[in-house]
């Protein structure tokens, strides 16, 4: 547990952006985290792989919160709540993964929203907080993001956020228990920095 009592007190990580405030995960945040996505697991379940029957326990949290502390210690991913800076609800999360170094420099981007706080602005205001992390301070030369066809949502707050669509990848993910495409997009850092 010491591990998990200095990730959730000492994280200096945070973002702002777009009115709101980004953050790692701490402990403290699970009751409103599992709060929110039990209000909007209708609304995010199309979009995300299937939830395992104990997703929103005490149990799956903390190891959630051991897990990206393990990422951000290792430098291979970021994970952020997103808070509405307003009133600090908690709104949704951004997860900058998979950092690749070497000849990549590169990262993939993904993001979710609870069903409350959807099309206001919040995941545009985060990820474009996110993606100016990844090249700004972390030096990254690239960050992609996926999104299914049929998510119009998605699609255009990639775009939007300065994300380019790319192609389009068969079976890329697994998704509400379906290997499904989704729509590459990317951004390098050259065309961020306009």
């Amino acid at each position: 547990m010491a591990l998990l009592d200095w990730f959730s007190t000492q994280a200096p990580l945070s973002l702002e952006g777009g009115g709101v405030s980004l953050r790692p995960p701490r402990w403290g945040d699970y009751a409103e985290w599992a709060e929110l996505r039990r209000i909007s697991q209708t609304f995010l379940q199309p979009w995300e792989p299937t939830w395992p029957a104990d997703d929103l326990s005490r149990a799956a949290f903390r190891h959630r919160l051991s897990a990206y502390a393990r990422d951000i210690d290792l430098g291979q991913g970021y994970p952020f709540f997103v808070f509405r800076q307003s009133d600090d609800a908690l709104v949704g999360g951004v997860t900058l993964s998979n950092i690749r170094r070497g000849v990549a420099q590169m990262g993939v981007l993904g993001y979710w929203i609870g069903q409350p706080f959807a099309r206001r602005g919040h995941t545009l205001g985060a990820v474009r907080a996110v993606t100016a992390f990844a090249f700004d301070r972390l030096g990254l030369h690239r960050v992609e993001a996926a999104c299914l066809p049929e998510n119009g949502a998605s699609h255009g707050l990639l775009l939007r956020a300065g994300f380019t669509q790319e192609g389009r990848a068969s079976g890329y993910l697994k998704i509400n228990g379906e290997w499904r495409d989704h729509l590459l997009f990317a951004i390098v850092a050259r065309d961020h920095a306009r």
